[in-house]
């Protein structure tokens, strides 16, 4: 079985490679964090902007739209800020959690940065996969750490540094 399951909403998503490119962010940031891409499970719903913002009005109560949005199957979260969230159990549950990514925010986004739309939607996969494993940005020291283990991870595929 592949790590991602993808549900494609909205087919613009059919012409950038969605499912190699997050199959590819998944395993590589699983690996990074220790984690065998085999015995972990995550779905991926492709929609658009119209899905995302009720989707974030539904759970974040706010109703707009957002490039990307996670459900960790169970709370990972760290102890104390900065600190490295407890990995899953690998006997446990295989599934992590839930991904959402809307197709016009994340284009949007990826002309405005000049960059890549695969090279964006790389970073923001890897981004929501950490969301799923604990990781959040809601201190300093929480998106320090995020955002380092991020740059590492893309690093290793080839990617720049979306921060920098």
């Amino acid at each position: 079985m592949a790590l991602i399951d993808i549900i494609i909403e909205d087919e613009r998503w059919t012409a950038t490679d969605l499912g190699p490119l997050a199959e590819a962010a998944a395993t590589a940031t699983l690996a990074h964090l220790g984690l065998d891409p085999g015995d972990w499970e995550i779905s991926l719903l492709a929609c658009d902007d119209a899905r995302i913002a009720a989707l974030n009005g539904d759970f974040r109560g706010r109703r707009a739209p957002t490039n990307v949005l996670s459900w960790p199957s169970e709370e990972r979260a760290a102890e104390a800020p900065g600190q490295v969230p407890t990995p899953p159990d690998p006997d446990g549950d295989p599934e992590l959690g839930d991904i959402a990514i809307a197709f016009e925010t994340c284009d949007r986004e990826a002309r405005e940065a000049g960059r890549p739309m695969a090279d964006h939607v790389t970073h923001l996969i890897v981004h929501a996969t950490l969301h799923l494993l604990g990781y959040d940005h809601e201190s300093d020291l929480d998106a320090t750490l995020m955002e380092g283990s991020e740059v590492e991870i893309l690093g290793k595929m080839g990617l720049p540094n979306p921060y920098g």
